[in-house]
């Protein structure tokens, strides 16, 4: 048999698993101080602070809460004490980076603020979405990605998995635009792209 057909298959349907989660309610992450992460943000990403209250494990810290856009929180366990970084140490178990969509009608103007607030940026075409790459005041890696084509969320899942099965199907590296394009047509859907600019393809530095 070979190592190919021992890997687990990719696809949208639930796993056979003793119960299924429901979707992301938050993630938390250890942060700098309160006004550093206030700027980045709220001040620069557009994230309401919806809630702030003492770390209830420690509270001498405080825990902030900002809604990424869609009701989805990101949580942070913060301290005056403590400064900003340019770099994150990075090892089995940390977080390598996070993510966050980005309307595909201001990308554009998303690079601009980015630039204008003096942060360096990489920008990728990925094949299945553009993606901005930057840091925060963390040194944490965020990447900012947004749709190539217009595609319904709760139909999400499906097509990346039918653009996973034509890529392997076409022997390519990763998935394409050519393949997400197929899958959309072949599941009956639209095909809708969005114009975004020019951007590196593949694979690439953050």
């Amino acid at each position: 048999m070979s190592q190919q057909s021992d890997r687990p298959p990719v696809t949208a349907d639930l796993p056979e698993a003793p119960f299924h989660t429901t979707g992301t309610d938050h993630i938390t992450v250890w942060g700098s101080n309160e006004a550093d992460t206030v700027a980045f943000y709220r001040d620069l990403l557009g994230m309401p602070l919806v809630l702030r209250q003492p770390n209830l494990d420690d509270p001498s810290q405080t825990h902030l809460f900002f809604d990424t856009g869609d009701g989805r929180i990101l949580t942070f366990f913060v301290s005056d004490d403590r400064d900003s970084a340019r770099a994150q140490r990075t090892s089995t178990g940390a977080v390598h980076h996070l993510c966050f969509s980005v309307d595909p009608e201001e990308f554009e103007e998303v690079m601009a603020a980015i630039e204008e607030d003096g942060r360096g940026y990489n920008v990728f075409d990925r094949g299945i979405f553009h993606s901005l790459y930057t840091r925060d005041n963390n040194g944490l890696v965020i990447e900012l990605s947004t749709d190539k084509y217009e595609i319904p969320d709760d139909r999400r899942g499906e097509v990346l998995a039918t653009a996973q099965r034509l890529r392997e199907e076409d022997g390519a590296d990763y998935a394409e635009d050519e393949h997400m394009r197929a899958a959309i047509e072949e599941l009956g859907m639209e095909v809708v792209e969005y114009d975004l600019p020019d951007a590196e393809t593949g694979v690439g530095g953050i």
